[in-house]
């Protein structure tokens, strides 16, 4: 056969007159292995033509990559009189420029006329991509192979099957090798006609925790709800209450529906001859059994529907068992999606309560952020500072000045801190000498005076930058999110938020424990009379010790402002949780206000999880747990011995 194409295809040549060029390789084996198929390709029907796109795509021939597409495209044309294909460009409308198939050498010019354009339909160019994905899959270029992949996992056909498992011992990059065995496994579910294949591929997933794979199990295990005299092989008994059961014979036409009493007295009703119906006084009809009677007479005398009895219903079902049976595959392939989905359940049980511990986590050190300013200032000061807030939305702004002043988003964060940190100083320095130091020791006129400064402060703020939210840019590292996988991730700012938390727990151990600022900070709290006799200044101390608290609430405005928004409200948001956080962990304790912050996020995310719809809930709720805690702990969980515990 391939002999007599030869001869076939070198007579053709001899009379390649209708060609402007005499270059175009007639006996190339590519044109030969079309001129075999020619009659197919000619008719371009989607029935028959299969076997010349086969060919093409397992002939291993150079061109036949550049054919299949240019087939695709519609750039195929042969010529009317010798039957040899090229590809073809319209020049003008009567001229088409040519060129050969072997190479896509050009051929020059030639009436169009003379030729005759291949026309795939849908159906076939779908059949051609479907043959290309495997000079994809093994194309030198592995971005072309990853290209390939993707295309595949968005739409997947059952063409695609024999591809990927084709393009997978030769795959040299291990990552993309795992992609597509992956694929695979996932393709053969879907579009495998073995159920052997397709067992051993969904066994595979066993644990596998990716939004994929359930997509592809879970149609294998639906099931229909039937019922049958006999149960038949491999259903699924089902228990149903009566009134349901019957209702489903009556849907599927096995059973006459139940006349309830309103249809029966919508009949009566409908029947009434003067003052009889049926026969029987109207009168008379004040009971359910004298209304059942009168009905049973119409439908002996046509005018009505039989009714049903309970004992009918029962009889009714006792004929019938009711199954659920497996609608989208055979039940060895169901049973094992299902087994498997099972122990996916689990494992997706597990990490969600994983994911939401690392949550709970990341809310307590916010939290804690911006409550240990506050953990100085209320518990070791004993003065109720509702300004607290405000210091945050502060430190928040002067992270946003200096943005606006250094670009360099990652330089600016490194700059911010430590200038948040020294305008809040300043301004907690400010507060102290002109408002608090005159109260100490009278909580009430404390609490008034700071909440005047607070909301003094909400308005300088809108003054300046306005009521608009303004924008506090993270550095492109801490984009994106670390993805332990399907279910559990945590984004990389508050992987930062959780750092610096810790960092400033260790910075504020040391300043406590070891440094003289510290330790007379310690004598002042425990016995601020014996620390003056000692040679202490207690004002002094205590206008440090305010305005270390009220950096520290700066510094937590720069990573608070990283992922919220930046207002001249945003320390409201903040400022009950942090006092909640210092009274449940304990005033004036750092490792009290570590735990109160570590219960306090847990808590809310607990009750969020629980009424995911309603934050207002879990706020009014986590209140109410709050106020019930204290009443058993009122000191919180680490009391605090000395000044603040006599508070």
């Amino acid at each position: 056969m391939l002999t007599l194409c030869r001869l076939l295809v070198a007579c053709m040549a001899l009379c390649l007159h209708a060609l402007p060029a005499t270059s175009q390789t007639a006996d190339a084996p590519i044109q030969m292995l079309l001129q075999e198929h020619g009659e197919i390709l000619k008719k371009s029907s989607r029935k028959t033509i299969g076997p010349a796109i086969t060919a093409l795509a397992d002939s291993g021939l150079e061109d036949a990559q550049v054919v299949l597409e240019r087939w695709q495209t519609k750039d195929m044309w042969f010529s009317k009189e010798t039957g040899l294909f090229v590809f073809a460009q319209k020049a003008d409308s009567k001229t088409l420029t040519l060129f050969d198939v072997a190479g896509n050498a050009a051929l020059g010019d030639a009436p169009k006329k003379e030729f005759k354009q291949l026309k795939p339909n849908s159906g076939i160019r779908g059949l051609i991509g479907a043959a290309l994905v495997q000079f994809q899959l093994n194309s030198p270029d592995i971005a072309t192979r990853a290209t390939a992949l993707t295309a595949i996992e968005r739409d997947a056909e059952a063409s695609h099957l024999l591809a990927l498992r084709g393009s997978i011992e030769g795959e040299t990059d291990a990552d993309l090798k795992g992609q597509k065995q992956r694929l695979e496994r996932l393709l053969t579910i879907r579009f495998s006609e073995d159920d052997v294949d397709r067992i051993v591929a969904i066994n595979g997933f066993a644990g596998d925790l990716g939004v994929d794979v359930r997509a592809a199990l879970n149609p294998l295990v639906a099931t229909a709800l039937d019922a049958a005299a006999t149960l038949p092989e491999g259903a699924m008994p089902v228990d149903l209450p009566p009134q349901d059961a019957y209702a489903f014979l009556v849907g599927k036409g096995l059973a006459p529906a139940h006349v309830s009493s309103d249809t029966i007295h919508d009949t009566l009703i409908a029947n009434i001859n003067g003052t009889e119906v049926a026969g029987v006084q109207v009168a008379s009809l004040d009971t359910d059994a004298a209304r059942l009677a009168a009905y049973t007479t119409l439908v002996k005398q046509g005018d009505a529907a039989p009714a049903v009895t309970d004992a009918d219903i029962t009889a009714t079902l006792a004929q019938f068992q009711f199954f659920q049976t497996y609608t989208n595959a055979p039940i060895a392939v169901a049973l094992a999606a299902q087994t498997v989905l099972d122990g996916i359940e689990t494992s997706v049980a597990l990490n969600q309560a994983a994911d939401l511990a690392l949550d709970a986590i990341s809310l307590a050190s916010i939290y804690f952020l911006a409550a240990i300013g506050l953990a100085i200032t209320f518990g070791v000061m004993g003065v109720i500072n509702m300004a607290h807030g405000e210091f945050i939305m502060m430190g928040a702004y002067t992270g946003y000045v200096v943005q606006l002043v250094v670009p360099d988003y990652t330089l600016s964060i490194i700059i911010a801190i430590p200038a948040a940190f020294a305008v809040t100083f300043a301004a907690g320095v400010a507060m102290e000498r002109l408002v608090i130091r005159w109260l100490y020791h009278r909580p009430l006129e404390t609490l008034l005076a700071t909440f005047g400064v607070s909301i003094a402060l909400q308005q300088l703020a809108k003054n300046i930058f306005g009521t608009q939210a303004r924008p506090l840019t993270a550095p492109g590292w801490l984009d994106g999110s670390w993805i332990i996988n399907d279910v559990v991730s945590i984004s990389y700012i508050r992987i930062a938020i959780f750092v610096l938390a810790l960092l400033f727990l260790g910075m504020f151990l040391f300043v406590m424990n070891r440094t003289r600022l510290g330790l007379e900070v310690r004598a002042v709290t425990q016995n601020p009379r014996m620390a003056s006799s000692m040679g202490i200044n207690p004002d002094r101390i205590n206008m440090l010790t305010f305005g270390f608290g009220s950096g520290i609430a700066g510094i937590a405005g720069v990573a608070i402002g990283l992922y919220a928004k930046v207002t001249s409200e945003m320390g409201t948001d903040y400022i009950v949780q942090s006092f909640m956080t210092v009274v449940v962990g304990g005033v004036g304790n750092i490792w009290g206000t570590l735990l109160g912050a570590t219960m306090v996020g847990s808590l809310q995310k607990g009750i969020e999880w629980l009424n995911p719809s309603n934050t207002l809930a879990a706020q009014t709720y986590m209140i109410l747990f709050i106020i019930f805690f204290i009443q058993f702990r009122p000191r919180g969980i680490i009391a605090l011995k000395g000044r603040a515990a006599e508070a």
